[in-house]
């Protein structure tokens, strides 16, 4: 069999009752920790403008935009609800793959959920949504060089394709045929990450609305290629330099990705947050202040400098909310000065406080020896102080990974923080108490509907 038959075959497979209690249990996780990114997603930077221009594409519909009690076509919701979803960088992410597989995977599930004919059932949903982590995550893992395009976009449109053939409980040639289609769709460059615009959140946007089209093409009897993952023009040869997809298929079945799925405790590219926690704890542990820190740099491995290892645009130059989360220079400043960072910190008075470029000028990432292309850790960070003392912190795992994951409290602060931050903490209560049991749910649409500020 091809690779893609292997794993539209696996994806089909896939039931809510035979999921092992680790996987049923994350995926209610980070279905809870997605809907409530998504919600505050809707007072991100440009989500208005994503939102009207999407809504100006076709007329009324019957799929609910998150935090803006809003029905519109399904492709278009898909798109809205996945920028929103990631536009903040507040959303899951499996680290190993480089990918943040809900941002499109439910995006499109919601959408072609509301457009069923007859009720989608709490499992059903689930099932397809760990079978799409599944198939993202598996060809992130395969890859074993750096990122050249942008994974969760050029990945997720496959396992938003293999989710959507769970759903619909599709056969196999058919499934297959949609994947072939997601090739001819797939996109996403990292030049977007370089200038910090906001085309990462609408590449996975465009990932997750072609994928409803993918579907759609397939069941409508049109054909699409075999080799779409394996193929000499396939996708691990576009756009991977080397890959190793064969042990990683063997686990199909048996490795379930969703339970590798980090959580993002910060609004901030996942690479900043080892180099954050460090900061924090360099605050608690060892006293480092705004007042008495001479320097201070995180060392790690090339990922991490690739991503988040950008320096400060010389002041008062502009500099965008997209570049900032991207930015840990800028984002120690502000850990630095309160602690933490949260969604409140991007408004334009923040990213002008020439206090917080002036300390931000005193932080660097540097690149460590790690060979692997794809490591978050280990990393060191390392304060100099005015007083010529030197004091350090490692950092092994990263907050919010399976290694040190949130702890339920931590995880439902987040939530309600994100519900908070789009005057929607009236929806919060309701939605942990349907989540925590979405085997139990007999209409998704419905329960979806709600979570967009609807009525049921």
């Amino acid at each position: 069999m091809t690779a893609s038959e292997i794993l539209a075959r696996h994806a089909l497979s896939v039931e809510w009752d035979m999921l092992p209690a680790p996987a049923r249990a994350a995926a209610c996780t980070f279905l809870l920790d997605s809907l409530g990114v998504g919600i505050a997603g809707s007072r991100a930077a440009f989500a208005d403008d994503v939102a009207a221009a999407a809504q100006g594409w076709t007329g009324a519909g019957t799929a609910p935009v998150l935090g803006r009690a809003a029905l519109v076509g399904a492709p278009q919701a898909a798109f809205i609800n996945a920028y929103q979803i990631h536009a903040q960088e507040f959303d899951c992410v499996h680290e190993g793959a480089v990918v943040h597989p809900l941002a499109t995977i439910l995006s499109a599930l919601m959408a072609d959920t509301a457009r069923q004919p007859s009720a989608v059932s709490g499992g059903d949903f689930g099932a397809a949504l760990v079978a799409g982590v599944d198939i993202a995550a598996t060809l992130g893992l395969a890859a074993k060089t750096p990122l050249k395009f942008f994974r969760p976009a050029t990945a997720g449109i496959f396992g938003c394709v293999a989710a959507l053939a769970r759903l619909r409980r599709l056969d196999l040639a058919t499934t297959v045929s949609a994947l072939g289609h997601a090739l001819a769709f797939a996109s996403g460059t990292m030049q977007a990450h370089v200038e910090g615009k906001p085309g990462l959140p609408l590449q996975i946007a465009h990932a997750a609305q072609a994928s409803l089209m993918a579907l759609d093409l397939a069941i409508a009897g049109l054909p699409g290629t075999t080799g779409s993952i394996d193929g000499p023009f396939g996708y691990l040869s576009l756009f991977e330099t080397a890959s190793d997809l064969m042990p990683l298929l063997a686990d199909l079945g048996r490795v379930w990705r969703i339970t590798e799925v980090s959580h993002k405790p910060f609004p901030t590219g996942r690479a900043a947050h080892g180099a954050i926690v460090a900061t924090q704890a360099l605050m608690r542990d060892h006293g480092v202040t705004p007042a008495n820190l001479d320097s201070l740099t995180y060392t790690a491995p090339p990922l991490i400098h690739r991503l988040v290892g950008r320096r400060l645009p010389a002041y008062p130059g502009a500099m965008t909310a997209n570049y900032a989360r991207l930015c840990f220079a800028w984002l120690g400043a502000v850990v630095l000065t309160r602690g933490t960072v949260g969604l409140a910190d991007f408004s334009a008075g923040r990213l002008t406080d020439p206090t917080l470029h002036s300390l931000g000028g005193r932080i660097q990432v540097l690149v460590d020896s790690n060979p692997d292309p794809a490591a978050f850790v280990p990393a060191m960070a390392e304060a100099v102080l005015t007083d010529g003392r030197v004091v350090q912190v490692r950092i092994d795992s990263q907050l919010g990974s399976p290694a040190t994951p949130l702890s339920r409290d931590q995880h439902l602060r987040k939530f309600r923080a994100c519900l908070e931050f789009a005057g929607a903490t009236a929806l919060a209560d309701p939605l942990i108490q349907a989540i925590d049991r979405v085997h139990e749910q007999e209409d998704m649409a419905a329960l979806l509907r709600r979570a967009a500020g609807l009525a049921g």
